[in-house]
This record gives structure tokens, C-alpha cells and sequence, in this order.
């Protein structure tokens, strides 16, 4: 639950110095300043860690895909922003607060959980001159308090494969407290997409990491015992890089929607996504690979931003799930089962990928830890990589609303029918 997600915080008094062994003590006998360190009680997740460090954030940032769509979405859509008041979750160094002013908002609540981020996002806004429009709240968006209800929630809150992290719930949860009704979202939905793949050397790469744990005689010790644990290890790595849409041995596509209007908090925790793709070419078929696609829904434009295999590459790649054991597939035979999510305590989801040659007995089960990646980075995305000068034309990912209704879904994706959380 979001509750879990909240950081854990102390008042300074329970942070207590402690001598550092390496160090000798002074020439007094006692501990000096520079020879002791602050202790203090765990301070939220890894993540408000990873993401309190400019490293990261840069990463983010120059990713120009991400960041060049949020800002044409907001931009594009102009006039929902015009006066409103807008919260910011998650906003990092501000960008997302920032471009909300250049769309128009007149009030910006940025929320940031990571106290470091927050300091120094406190400092972007008065460099940018917009002390008087963008407020930076320190905490949690389930703990922080706001003046009444906003006109539009903005978050960057997309792990890769969408979900991995958990800070949809949040996203959520922000919603639920403080969305006005018929206030916005933006982004406003997401599309999840799977398709099987066959990669027969990415497969022979994992799966030979586990050898080690054949060994008889490791210094005299067998390890036997452990060979078929390390199997399932190595192959409930979720692979993260790009991939080409060349592996891809069918056209369909599954998919699983998600509205974050409408969706809650435990609709997010589990989930299932049915499965069902007619295979094009003869081959093992070793997984799925995995995208999503996020849709901002504004009253003048609907903007998308994409992640698959044939656009320009992002900092969140694309995924694929490895089947412990390929099924042999032939051209015309089809393949259905499901992808089970389950939300974790370590800010990520365990998968369960069952997979059925249609008309047969034969099934491939695999349970993938998503906070458990492989990176796999030998190719690069499509149009190359994600920084700045990729060719990414925001223009094509634009299209005019079809409504003024912002709380409507996105049309249904090109690429096949799907479920919709």
C-alpha cells in the first residue's frame, strides 16, 4: 500500500555519533568531530536515496524523448493550465513544476519526499525566478498538506515496464486526496505492451550464468544442491535494454491499460494481463519483451509518449521476460496465457509468465522478479540513443483532442485490444 511507500523520519535527536574504528583516537582520548560519524535511523526508500543524487536526476533530464514530450504536453494544452493550480509529485529538481508555469498554472504545489532534492529544487525555483508561483512541500504526497483542492496533478511516476518502483500508487493517492472533480491528470493514462520474442544467444547468455553452481568439486565442496535455484535466479532477471522489433515473432500485441483517473490503488498492487498472439515465423520462442506507451489527455491536444522498439530509445528501454524453458513454435500455431503482477515490499512487482501452445499440453511457466534487472545494453534504441538531437518529432506524438472531456481514455492502440485497469 502507499503506506509503505512514505519515508520513515526522525527528529535529529535520534541520530546519535558513534567513534569510527579505522580512525585513532585524538592525543585527549576523546572523539573529535572528525573522528566520529552521524548515525541515523533509515530515511525512506532506496529510491528517495537514488533519485536525492543530481547524477540521476541528469539522467532523467537528458533523456529528451521524456522530458521534450512533458513539456509539449503541457505547452500544447495551454489552456487547461491558464490559472489553474497544479500539484507536482515526485518533482525532483522542479522541471515538471516549471514547465506547468510556462503552460500557464498560477500556483505550483512541487512535492518531493527526498530532503536533499527538495533543498535543491528550492534553489532552481529562485534562480528561475518563480518563488512567488512554485511552493517546494518536503515529504511524501500521502503526509503533505495543501490549501484546498488542485485543477491538475503532473508526475513523472513511470518505472520501467510502467509499474516497477510503485510510484503510480502515489500518483494515486494524490488523486484521491486532492484532485478537484473533473480536475486532470498528466500524464492522464498508459498502455502496457507485450509481444513473444525469440533471442536464442540472450537466452544461452543468462541461462549459462547458473553453470557455476554445477560444480562437484568447487574446493572440495559440492554445489550441486543450489544448480537449480540459480537457474530460477538468473531467469527471473528481467532483461532492460533495447531490443529490435526483428526478434519479434508475431504482430499482435498484447496490452493492459490503465487510467489514472479511474484506477486504484489495489487494481495497481495485482493485475493480470490475458495473453494471446498467432506466431508469423518459425522459431523458439523465448519470452516477451515489453513496453508502454503514456498518454497526457488535454482539453486542446492528446500527446503520447512512447517506449517501444520502433521509437527513439528512452532511459526506460524496453524489458523482456525470459522463459526458463522455450517452446517450439511454428508459423500460423498460436500461443495464450497470462502475465501475473504482484506488487512487492521491495518497491516492485513479482511476475509470473505462463505461456501455452495453443491446441497442445505444452506450458512454460517463469516467475521474474522485477527489482532484480539485467541490463542489456549491446543495441541502441531505434533512431538512436535518448539524449538531446535524437530526431524525436513531438509534433507526430501530438494529436488534436477529440473531446474536451480530459477524464476520456485514450482511443485504443493500433497494435491490438487489451484490458484496461
Amino acid at each position: 500500500s502507499p503506506s509503505r511507500l512514505q519515508p520513515q523520519t526522525h527528529p535529529p535527536s535520534e541520530c546519535r555519533p558513534t567513534s569510527m574504528a579505522a580512525k585513532s583516537p585524538s592525543p585527549s582520548g576523546t572523539t573529535t568531530a572528525e573522528e566520529a560519524e552521524t548515525v541515523c535511523e533509515l530515511d525512506g526508500t532506496p529510491f528517495s536515496v537514488y533519485y536525492g543524487q543530481l547524477q540521476h536526476q541528469q539522467n532523467m533530464l537528458q533523456d529528451s524523448v521524456r522530458t521534450g514530450t512533458y513539456q509539449y504536453a503541457f505547452t500544447s494544452n495551454a489552456a487547461d493550465f491558464a490559472g489553474s493550480t497544479v500539484l507536482d509529485v515526485g518533482t525532483g529538481t522542479g522541471l515538471l513544476a516549471f514547465f506547468a508555469v510556462q503552460a500557464g498554472a498560477a500556483k505550483v504545489y512541487a512535492v518531493e519526499q527526498a530532503s536533499r532534492m527538495a533543498s535543491l529544487a528550492r534553489r532552481l525555483v529562485v534562480g528561475n525566478g518563480m518563488s512567488g508561483v512554485v511552493e517546494v512541500l518536503e515529504g511524501a504526497v500521502e503526509e503533505v498538506q495543501v490549501e484546498g483542492k488542485v485543477d491538475i496533478i503532473v508526475s513523472e511516476p513511470l518505472g520501467f515496464l510502467l509499474v516497477h518502483e510503485r510510484m503510480l500508487e502515489s500518483f494515486v493517492a494524490a488523486r484521491d486526496r486532492f484532485l478537484r472533480p473533473g480536475g486532470k491528470m498528466m500524464p492522464s493514462a498508459s498502455t502496457i505492451f507485450c509481444a513473444p520474442f525469440t533471442d536464442a544467444v540472450l537466452h544461452s547468455e543468462q541461462r549459462s550464468k547458473s553453470f557455476f553452481w554445477g560444480e562437484s568439486s568447487f574446493y572440495g565442496i559440492d554445489l550441486r544442491a543450489l544448480a537449480e535455484e540459480a537457474v530460477d535466479e538468473y531467469m527471473g532477471q528481467a532483461v532492460v535494454g533495447y531490443f529490435s522489433t526483428d526478434c519479434l515473432i508475431s504482430t499482435d500485441r498484447s496490452c493492459h491499460r490503465v487510467d489514472f483517473h479511474t484506477v486504484t490503488a489495489k487494481e495497481l498492487q495485482e493485475f493480470e494481463i490475458p495473453l494471446h498472439f498467432v506466431i508469423n515465423r518459425t522459431a523458439l520462442l523465448h519470452g516477451l519483451g515489453c513496453w508502454f506507451d503514456v498518454y497526457f489527455i488535454g482539453s486542446t491536444a492528446h500527446v503520447t509518449l512512447p517506449t517501444g522498439p520502433d521509437h527513439p530509445g528512452t532511459h526506460w528501454y524496453q524489458c523482456r521476460l525470459l522463459l526458463k524453458n522455450p517452446i517450439a513454435v511454428n508459423a500460423s500455431q498460436s500461443i495464450s496465457g497470462n502475465l501475473r503482477f504482484v506488487a512487492t515490499s521491495k518497491v516492485s512487482y513479482t511476475v509470473t509468465m505462463t505461456l501455452t501452445l495453443d491446441g497442445t499440453d505444452i506450458t512454460s511457466t517463469t516467475k521474474i522478479h522485477l527489482q532484480d534487472q539485467m541490463y542489456h545494453y549491446l543495441q541502441s534504441g531505434s533512431g538512436g540513443g535518448y539524449e538531446a538531437g535524437n530526431g524525436f518529432d513531438y509534433g507526430v506524438a501530438a494529436a488534436p483532442a477529440t473531446s474536451p472531456d480530459a477524464s476520456s481514455p485514450p482511443p485504443p492502440p493500433a497494435e491490438g485490444g487489451g484490458t484496461q485497469a
